[in-house]
């Protein structure tokens, strides 16, 4: 099963100016607007000690390396 089958899918709604404002931020940061947003969750769950001890590990930026 590819990594990306299991994972869940959302809707989320965001104002315009802040959506711009996150695409921004993640160009800045070379990764897509679903990765960046992922990763702002993680670190506020990690921060508030939520974060599940069996969550799957994030994908460093960049094009997976070829196997």
């Amino acid at each position: 099963m590819p990594e990306d089958a299991a994972r869940k899918q959302i809707l989320l709604r965001l104002d315009p100016a802040v959506h711009e404002a996150m695409s921004r931020w993640a160009a800045d940061e070379l990764r897509s607007l679903n990765a960046h947003i992922e990763m702002l969750l993680r670190q506020d769950l990690k921060k508030n000690g939520r974060l599940p001890k069996d969550a799957a590990p994030i994908r460093r930026p960049g094009r997976p390396r070829k196997e």
